[in-house]
């Protein structure tokens, strides 16, 4: 794959870089494990998450002030690498080309070994994958990564984000990070009410976390067996009656059957073919949020903040994205 210069959306079909997906999926798994046993507990499991930066994605800071060390995971997409930094100054690298998952496995722990960092994953499987069932140790079989498919993958992450970064700063109530959750690798924002959401002991301690306040997520996947296409999507939990009856913008998006609600998809491919990619996702996102929160009855004018301004001399009229489309 290619990126053009200037290419806002590039072209990343799914099927060709599938099989190094399934990889980096895997690799991110294991470091989103490390960081969900050395982080310190945020709310809606923001303390395990990646963010992006310039050349991939890494963790937050991990481990304790009392015992330390202080480190970050990162995996660098154009050195292909693990790079492991402590506030100590130490460093190590694993290298992201050819491993299996159980060696990547090995040599992740080995290296957080060498600096100190002792951990011990609860779970140390695939979380949600078709192998759940086999430890990373023993997964021999995803071992395909092409660089170049990793690296232009990235590129798409990377543009996604400051797509999903300008869609957030319409919005001053509490919202997340511009976050990558490993467990569905997708690139995602949240909304959140203010409003409790009930839920009895048998809901998993997962869900009930992320789940434990009104919702309203904007994201994108490069696609699975269930979606296999790149996609930017957005739903609202709980889900309001009648959701799935309220208009989406541009041409192309729309409401899909999800378990006992509905997703809005807009495909990744009828956003390259905008006449402008980038509004036309930012029309979807907001589209779909208006349907979430009048439905659910949010102070949708009291929390928006167009162009990330609340101060109310320099507030912004709503912007108008032409898609032509």
């Amino acid at each position: 794959m290619t990126t053009t210069p200037g290419d806002p959306l590039p072209a990343i079909p799914f099927e060709p870089w599938r099989p190094t997906k399934e990889t980096l999926h895997r690799f991110s798994q294991i470091i989103g494990k490390v960081a969900l046993a050395k982080g310190i507990r945020r709310n809606h499991w923001w303390h395990m998450t990646y963010r992006l930066t310039a050349r991939g994605w890494t963790t937050v800071p991990l481990g304790s002030a009392r015992t330390g060390p202080v480190f970050t995971c990162a995996f660098d997409f154009f050195d292909h690498e693990l790079q492991i930094s402590t506030d100590r100054g130490a460093r190590a690298v694993v290298p992201l080309t050819g491993q299996s998952v159980a060696t990547f496995y090995a040599a992740a722990m080995r290296a957080l070994r060498d600096l100190g960092i002792e951990v011990t994953l609860a779970r140390p499987y695939p979380y949600d994958l078709p192998d759940a069932h086999r430890p990373f140790a023993e997964d021999t079989e995803h071992a395909d990564y092409v660089p170049d498919l990793a690296q232009h993958a990235f590129r798409v992450h990377s543009q996604v984000g400051r797509i999903l970064e300008e869609f957030s700063s319409t919005f001053s109530g509490t919202i997340s990070p511009v976050q990558l959750f490993w467990h569905t690798f997708d690139l995602a924002v949240q909304r959140f009410s203010p409003r409790h959401i009930a839920m009895t002991d048998s809901v998993d301690p997962v869900t009930r976390e992320a789940y434990s306040r009104e919702d309203i997520s904007a994201g994108f996947w490069f696609g699975d067996d269930n979606v296999p296409a790149p996609t930017f999507y957005s739903y609202t939990a709980p889900e309001p009656p009648g959701i799935d009856q309220q208009p989406l913008r541009p041409a192309g998006a729309q409401w899909v059957p999800a378990g006992s609600g509905h997703n809005a998809y807009y495909p990744y491919d009828a956003a390259r073919g905008a006449a402008d990619p980038i509004a036309a996702t930012l029309e979807f996102f907001q589209s779909a949020y208006t349907a979430g929160a009048s439905l659910a009855g949010w102070p949708a004018e009291d929390l928006t903040c167009w162009g990330g301004i609340t101060d109310p001399i320099r507030r912004l009229p709503e912007p108008h994205w032409p898609t032509g489309t």
